[in-house]
């Protein structure tokens, strides 16, 4: 059966067989290419592990194709996705392995891997293009909130089936769709008003979002609107709030470092300034206001 030649192949590729895995999988598929629609989820995980062979055989583009193929069954497949960006890298086909680890992130935030990729493939491209990399990049795709895992992750300290339903265990507003949409909308009409130079507006718009999704871009947005407002000691809390989403973002270090020199706390400034050179070492804006620290 199918799921005895899976299980088989796992056997196989846990001892470092990668080809005999391989060819488990393959009859594992050819069985099922019969069952058409109805195996999609079986077909998908048996080409993410075939594909998982193939990488560690360096065979790169066999592992894109079936990577490409798992997806097509079952989308925004966190192992295919990762699995792919790895092969693209490999490949050194930078812009493709970034938007698989971006996507990959849209998914599960907590992937390690994803954020590491990401943090490689900024550099690796930052080399390349310079500094206007990201306007070469082909369009990263929006995932759809049905499969965006890191919200349905049970919480260790979760107190089983008598938790009550309006919230999360750890006290934060309860993510349904709905509240996520709700939330998205209204960052984005912040993301409206900052264009127009409305930042007391975005702010408002900023904190409803928050209420209901605490996410890392939209702490970032908010600091840069109290940047503008001169709300220094507010604009830096943003950003701490924004790191511990996300230690090493960019943007977070730096408008922290921004806030920080307004409130001469120049020793803290320098040491964000420092931490955000190692993810970018070529970041323009960061070099500059390091100059600028160091005369202060």
């Amino acid at each position: 059966s199918p799921g005895a030649l899976r299980r088989a192949g796992n056997e196989e590729f846990r001892r470092g067989q990668y080809g005999p895995a391989a060819a488990l999988y393959t009859r594992a598929l050819e069985l099922l290419e019969a069952a058409g629609d109805a195996a999609a989820e079986e077909r998908s995980v048996l080409l993410a592990n075939r594909a998982a062979c193939h990488l560690k055989e360096g065979a790169c583009s066999l592992c894109v194709a079936d990577c490409s193929s798992a997806l097509e069954l079952v989308p925004f497949g966190i192992k295919p996705l990762l699995r792919r960006a790895a092969a693209y890298e490999a490949l050194e086909r930078y812009p493709l392995a970034y938007v698989d680890y971006k996507t990959a992130l849209q998914v599960d935030c907590f992937v390690q891997a994803a954020h590491d990729g990401v943090n490689r493939m900024t550099k690796a491209l930052l080399e390349k293009d310079g500094v206007n990399w990201r306007q070469k990049l082909p369009p990263i795709p929006t995932v759809p909130f049905s499969a965006q895992t890191r919200w349905n992750v049970p919480s260790p300290r979760a107190p089983g089936a008598n938790a009550p339903p309006a919230t999360t265990p750890q006290g934060k507003p309860d993510q349904t769709a709905a509240g996520m949409e709700r939330a998205r909308t209204l960052k984005e009409e912040g993301n409206e008003l900052v264009k127009k130079g409305n930042h007391k507006r975005a702010v408002e718009k900023y904190t409803e979002s928050l209420k209901l999704n605490q996410e890392c871009a939209t702490y970032t947005n908010r600091a840069l609107c109290y940047l503008t407002l001169k709300q220094y000691k507010e604009a830096a809390q943003d950003c701490t709030e924004a790191l511990k989403l996300d230690p090493k973002n960019v943007k977070a270090l730096y408008r922290r470092a921004q806030a920080l020199k307004e409130l001469k706390d120049y020793k803290s400034s320098i040491a964000d300034i420092k931490n955000l050179l190692k993810t970018e070492p070529k970041n323009t804006a960061a070099l500059r206001l390091l100059q600028e620290l160091n005369r202060a």
